[in-house]
């Protein structure tokens, strides 16, 4: 490992404002920031962003924020968020940040339930749904909005641009060029600054109130594991709102001061990506998922010759990972050149984190060169607090405990599982307005239950294997982890989401979403005609192609977790229908309710079920759906009928 480079004292620089201007003072003309727009990276120094964030904290003063009020931000990920949140941080405000696909309802009830008193929004899409709210959001006294395109329609005083509102904010820095450092100087590390949407698996999410000082203490931590240079470049790609992107790009930019690099849509993140050669990545498994199969489909498309290198490449790839080492001939042959297309050549270090990402994901990473590392985490504890140190990478484990973090395991089982529970210096301060919940989660002596199922192995690394309450039996009493074979199905290219059945049931099933990017290439290729979603999840081709994935997964399972029955479902899970999180995390229950009728009828030995719904989008337009849905039996036991009674996913 690199010897960790000289941090500024995080106990004295205790905010993120004071570390920017530290930072400004000292390195004034340097980058940190950069942002494509138009198909040009356009910089930031740290001279530059220190002035913006003075005059947009003092121009906040001109709006009547006063220390104590909630700075909502919602849009894409741009260096204006994150001047936009230290400047609410500079004031003395706490920041929240909304996701930026969340559905009006959602950004209501965030906004009322905190109270919020100005939000930035990006451009004319996130100024359109707060306007659209009008009295849902009656605490909102302005919106500032950074791009002006589309905004001359409205007529609303609550309007202001940022220009403006950073116009207002130099004349305040000309007429008394010390107020922003009174105002810095007045902030403390253990002022609430952030309130952090938890995940929301089971309801609204819960608003957990994180100090500034356990931000930038925990990212210290953190760096002493894995260390970032001011050399080293980041490519911000997770929403803002999620801790783990709070904790990149701000605290660690902050203390590094590596350089945080936006991309201009998502659309371009790979050739964006490409062009930075990043040193160091973090996505969730979703993307790493998507990446992989992105990869494969492209070698649908490419010659025999191709086909024939990739699969004698990831062959001897993974051939010598199981060895522990590398294959020079898989490098030359495949990997060195995959690298450099996907944007990896410079990685020095890249993270997986929200949720479970599949080891068979893991492990192509691992045998294409990519250093990747585990993290696990709450929000509630600040985002990771294991991670794989770097020449002691484990794919079926989340790593070890930084230093200074406790982890215990409570109420183990005779194999040693049992609940995660945890707890460190840096911890949240408990729950926006909700002290129940705070003490629900807390067990004695600043404990807190994770509700996660874990143990340690032989090596010290902790082992998470699923949420408890996900956990599940078979009506045979064999014990399960539905995330597990979830994650399994979905390394393959076909499989964009899988949720996996059984609980008291007479053995497993799963409800499967194609990948229809990749699905519909392949029918295209295989010259099968479709319309739609809904009618290429229910060709006979595509219902061949995805028993042969499941029966694949199956062979690599325990007799007693084989997937039974299976079919595909006739539109994609979707974070707007309630039936996702913002970070992709499938809400059980939700499915359980809304697919009962569907679940029953495959445990009742149906063999084809009519479907006649209707599916809401996002705008609005409602579309009728009705389509036979075929039940793959793959050697189920004979079907129990059911007591009468829904049992849960």
């Amino acid at each position: 490992m690199a010897p960790i480079p000289a941090y500024p004292d995080v106990t004295v620089h205790d905010t993120l404002p004071k570390l920017l201007r530290l930072n400004a003072k000292a390195h004034a003309g340097e980058t940190w920031l950069r942002e494509k727009d138009l198909g040009i990276w356009i910089s930031y120094t740290w001279g530059e962003v220190a002035t913006r964030v003075r005059d947009m904290t003092l121009g906040l003063t001109t709006l009547g924020v006063t220390r104590g009020d909630v700075i909502g931000l919602i849009g894409d990920n741009r260096p204006e968020w994150l001047m936009g949140e230290i400047a609410a941080h500079a004031i003395g405000g706490m920041s929240l940040g909304i996701y930026r696909d969340a559905l009006g309802d959602e950004v209501a009830y965030l906004v009322t339930y905190a109270d919020v008193a100005v939000v930035f929004a990006e451009d004319e899409e996130q100024v359109d749904k707060l306007l659209s709210l009008d009295e849902k959001i009656p605490t909102v006294r302005h919106i500032v909005y950074s791009d002006p395109r589309g905004i001359r329609k409205y007529d609303d005083p609550r309007l202001i641009s940022l220009k403006e509102l950073e116009k207002r904010g130099a004349e305040v820095a000309a007429r008394d060029a010390g107020a922003y450092d009174r105002l810095v100087d007045a902030g403390k590390g253990d002022d609430v600054a952030i309130l952090c949407t938890t995940s929301g698996t089971t309801s609204h999410p819960k608003l957990a109130m994180l100090t500034g000082g356990a931000l930038l203490r925990h990212c210290r931590a953190y760096l002493d594991m894995d260390p970032r240079l001011p050399t080293d470049e980041y490519v911000s790609v997770l929403q803002m709102p999620w801790i783990m992107e709070q904790i990149y790009a701000f605290g660690q930019a902050l203390i590094s001061r590596m350089k945080v690099n936006f991309v201009e849509e998502q659309e371009t993140l790979m050739a964006d990506m490409r062009e930075i050669g990043p040193s160091f990545v973090l996505f969730a498994p979703r993307v790493w998922e998507q990446i992989a199969a992105d990869v494969r489909s492209r070698m649908m498309d490419s010659s025999a010759l191709k086909r024939g290198m990739f699969d004698l490449g990831m062959k001897l790839g993974l051939k010598a990972l199981d060895e522990g080492r590398r294959s020079p001939l898989a490098d030359f042959i495949l990997f060195r050149a995959l690298r450099d297309r996907l944007g990896f050549s410079n990685l020095k270090s890249a993270a997986t984190g929200g949720a479970a990402l599949g080891p068979d994901t893991f492990r192509f990473f691992l045998a294409l060169g990519v250093p990747m590392r585990q993290l696990y985490g709450q929000t509630e504890l600040l985002g990771a607090y294991t991670l794989h140190k770097e020449k002691d990478v484990d794919f079926d484990t989340v790593g070890v405990p930084f230093e200074g973090v406790e982890i215990r395991i409570d109420d183990p089982d005779p194999n040693g599982l049992g609940e995660v529970v945890t707890r460190h210096a840096n911890m949240f301060t408990g729950y926006f307005r909700n002290e129940d919940e705070t003490r629900k989660s807390f067990a004695e002596e600043g404990w807190m239950r994770t509700g996660d199922a874990g143990f340690f192995n032989g090596k010290g690394h902790l082992v998470v294997i699923d949420r408890i309450r996900d956990m599940a039996k078979t009506s045979h009493n064999d014990r399960f982890s539905p995330q597990y074979i979830e994650n399994k199905l979905k390394f393959s290219p076909y499989v964009a989401e899988a949720v996996v059945l059984g609980d008291g049931r007479d053995s497993l099933a799963a409800l499967i979403c194609i990948r229809f990017s990749i699905v519909s290439k392949w029918a295209e290729k295989n010259r099968i005609s479709f319309t739609t979603y809904t009618d290429l999840s229910a060709r006979p081709e595509v219902i061949a192609l995805l028993k042969k994935e499941v029966e694949g997964v199956n062979r690599t399972l325990a007799e007693k977790q084989r997937i039974g029955r299976f079919l595909l479902l006739y539109k994609e899970l979707d974070a707007d229908d309630g039936e996702l999180t913002r970070t992709r995390k499938v809400r059980r229950g939700v499915i359980n309710e809304r697919y009962g009728t569907i679940i029953d009828a495959m445990y009742e030995g149906q063999k084809v079920i009519d479907v006649d719904t209707t599916i809401t989008f996002q705008d609005g337009t409602r579309q009728r759906i009705k389509t036979k849905l075929d039940v793959i039996d793959l050697g189920a036991p004979p079907p129990v009928k059911d007591d009468g009674k829904r049992r849960a996913a």
